[in-house]
């Protein structure tokens, strides 16, 4: 069974988070002072804390990319990837990595989509046709 986790970061305006999480990505807002404030973030519970984000850098290479590391994100079903692609097209997103397929045809499978948050924060989505594939090698 799979189990939330819970992830703490910092943002440096907790109206821009709110605007963005809650509602460019849909996430339902949870508790909050003036200082942090909790997301549902797909199920998985996400505390913004107002601060100064971690460092990051293109650094990783996943195929032929570069992308951010750190960086944190999700794993969806395909549909629903999809749904938050449109949204996030919608919204002018700025992309780090467009929305697109890897590893087509081979064990693994996955579109992904590469952003950051109004703070900077990268985040990565994948989209999978079926979740057993997630682990697949």
């Amino acid at each position: 069974m799979l189990t939330p986790f819970h992830l703490a970061i910092h943002v440096t305006d907790l109206d821009a988070a709110r605007a963005f999480y809650g509602g460019v990505l849909g996430c339902a807002e949870g508790r909050s002072t003036d200082s942090w404030v909790d997301f549902d973030f797909f199920g998985h519970q996400l505390s913004l804390h107002k601060g100064e984000p971690f460092a990051n850098a293109e650094t990783g290479k996943v195929g032929d990319h570069m992308v951010p590391m750190p960086h944190m994100g999700l794993v969806l079903h395909l549909p629903d990837w999809q749904a938050l692609r449109d949204r996030l097209e919608e919204a002018g997103t700025d992309w780090v990595l467009a929305p697109s397929v890897r590893f087509e045809g081979e064990p693994g499978e996955q579109w992904t989509m590469f952003f950051r948050d109004p703070s900077g924060n990268p985040i990565e989505i994948k989209g999978f046709r079926e979740m057993d594939a997630v682990f697949a090698s």
